[in-house]
């Protein structure tokens, strides 16, 4: 299993390079933009460094928050190419249409407070002490949302997952109405069972 800690590193360093700024540099610049809710930080470092929606929502992630050791300064090194926003290799082609509505999922689960998105290759996992969803493009019109938390109740857009699945249930979503009061609690149980 990957180390979270290591790839959040690695991840702020690739910032780093990408910017050639220090994480501290951009938390000072945000703080000087006047952005004050944390889309508006992560929308600001997205239009002002060019950084993909995954790198300046880390970045926005640790303002106020201590820093893990990056070993000081910028990294001299560049940054290769494929080290973009995994977002946008996941939602590519005709899939793109999508991912206003996977960052609406997203926003909804910051509102339950900390945890850490790990991007696969097709998905992103998101973790608390251990997996709490999944959230990727099922079709060129639906994400897929797996939640693993035991007992949901019985509804018609969850579908059951065989055990030693990944999740114990996935829904798909093709609307931001779809992200409703039922899900955001579905969404809000599996968060809380993964503390």
């Amino acid at each position: 299993m990957a180390d979270p800690q290591a790839a959040t590193i690695t991840q702020l360093k690739n910032i780093q390079a990408k910017t050639g700024k220090t994480i501290a540099e951009l938390h000072a610049a945000v703080a000087a933009s006047g952005a004050v809710k944390y889309g508006e930080k992560r929308s600001w470092l997205m239009e002002h460094f060019k950084l993909g929606f995954g790198d300046a929502n880390a970045v926005v992630h640790f303002i106020d928050k201590p820093l893990p050791d990056l070993g000081g300064g910028a990294p001299a090194a560049p940054v290769p190419a494929d080290q973009g926003d995994p977002l946008d290799t996941i939602y590519t082609g005709a899939k793109a249409e999508l991912r206003p509505l996977h960052d609406a999922v997203i926003e909804v689960v910051r509102a339950f407070g900390s945890f850490e998105v790990a991007p696969k290759k097709a998905y992103v996992s998101l973790r608390r002490n251990k997996q709490f969803a999944m959230v990727g493009p099922a079709t060129r019109t639906a994400i897929e949302i797996g939640l693993n938390a035991k007992d949901l109740p019985p509804d018609e857009r969850l579908k059951q997952q065989p055990s030693g699945s990944m999740c114990q249930a996935t829904t798909r979503i093709t609307d931001r109405s779809q992200i409703d009061a039922a899900l955001v609690g579905w969404l809000k149980r599996a968060y809380d069972a993964a503390g």
